[in-house]
């Protein structure tokens, strides 16, 4: 029985465009890039050229381009780097702004430093489609506010936060307090959905991750404006001007160039085709399957996301039943790893746990273009199945 994968959200597979211009720095080109001969300066010619194709569709200059292993660890450094910037930079500034819905990457980040550090984390909450107001971040920033970071789109339900109304409402308190506010934005799922150019948006940091666009596992960038001072969780070498000391995959960083410029190509045509397979698909299961909620904005939301809670069921036995029947989807998160908790985000937006616990999340590739009314009679025949007891 061929399979049918729509769980995108959780990683995609490598183009083979990707591939191929990934090949000639694993045989021909592998040298080190720090290294002072033939093998090793075409390398480092290779990696400037990808830093420089990647800050082009950010709206960024190269040198504010960080390559990391992925979108765990460009956060992690966004929000640990910069709030330990602020502090050893005098400013006495440790207030972290955030969201109760963020990934585990932020959350885990901003719990460390309040532990470690006596950061001040400040978690603006968000309504019951996960959308957070710009107001209320911006009564939330203060003279201690070292930094704001927000999800551009969330992971688990797809909801699509208003990134330039945030920035701008950041900006206004800040000019309160004479003085400017970083805010930085996790984009890991807006990639190849929605736009990226830092300075359309007005951000100053943005996360990506390779792997959710069509590059391998454990490529990532954290694009951060070269004025915002920002401490190094990687130290040895001084590789990427200091900011994440180690030999660089120069490899990982031509496949995330190609993959990211080729997503950004594709971007408008194909975030307007999977909406309308999207809205057919959910407009299907809602009406088919009567204990069905959408989960998330229902406007403004991902192209390639549809989530549900289905009440009185398990969403595991949901998700077996699915894949029984050739389609391949999630309960939310793939990193929140081996736990069996309610989803942090549902609670956030005012689920009940035991509703929580029967989400599951479809997330569609950039090139699906027919209709999925065959998932939907799958959705319709789990669900019944699960609520019959098999």
């Amino acid at each position: 029985m061929s399979m049918l994968y729509l769980d995108n959200s959780a990683t995609t597979p490598v183009r083979p465009e990707v591939l191929e211009a990934m090949m000639p720095f694993l045989t021909r080109w592998f040298g080190n890039p720090s290294s002072h001969h033939t093998v090793g300066e075409a390398a480092a010619e290779a990696l400037a050229e990808a830093r420089a194709r990647v800050a082009r569709v950010l709206g960024m200059r190269s040198g504010d381009v960080i390559f990391t292993s992925g979108g765990t660890e460009a956060n992690n450094l966004a929000v640990k780097g910069i709030v330990l910037g602020a502090q050893q930079s005098g400013s006495g500034r440790t207030n972290l702004i955030t969201t109760p819905i963020e990934h585990e990457s932020i959350l885990e980040s901003a719990a460390y430093l309040a532990r470690r550090h006596g950061a001040e984390v400040t978690r603006v909450p968000v309504d019951e489609r996960g959308r957070v107001a710009p107001a209320d971040v911006a009564a939330a920033v203060r003279d201690g506010t070292a930094l704001v970071s927000i999800g551009y789109a969330n992971n688990e339900v797809g909801t699509v936060q208003d990134a330039a109304a945030i920035v701008a409402a950041v900006a206004e308190a800040a000019n309160v307090l004479g003085r400017r506010v970083p805010v930085h934005i996790d984009a890991v799922q807006a990639a190849g959905w929605l736009p990226l150019n830092a300075a359309e948006l007005g951000v100053d940091a943005l996360s990506l991750a390779g792997h959710k666009v069509g590059a391998p596992k454990g490529t990532g960038v954290l694009a951060v404006r070269g004025r915002i001072p920002l401490e190094p969780l990687m130290h040895g070498g001084g590789q990427e001007r200091g900011r994440r000391s180690g030999t660089e995959d120069v490899a990982g960083a031509v496949g995330l160039a190609t993959a990211l410029e080729l997503a950004e190509a594709e971007r408008t045509e194909a975030s307007a085709r999977v909406t309308a397979v999207r809205d057919r698909f959910i407009a299907h299961v809602l009406s088919t399957v009567a204990s069905a909620r959408l989960t998330g904005d229902p406007v403004h939301r991902l192209p390639g996301t549809a989530s549900f809670t289905f009440a009185g069921t398990s969403g595991e036995a949901v998700l077996l039943e699915l894949e029984r029947r050739g389609v391949v989807s999630s309960s939310g998160s793939a990193c929140a790893a081996g736990s069996d908790e309610p989803s942090h985000v549902l609670l956030a937006m005012g689920v009940a746990p035991e509703v929580a616990q029967t989400a599951v999340r479809f997330t569609f590739p950039h090139g699906l273009a027919e209709p999925l009314d065959s998932v939907a009679e799958a959705v319709a025949a789990s669900v019944a199945a699960v609520q019959s007891g098999g």
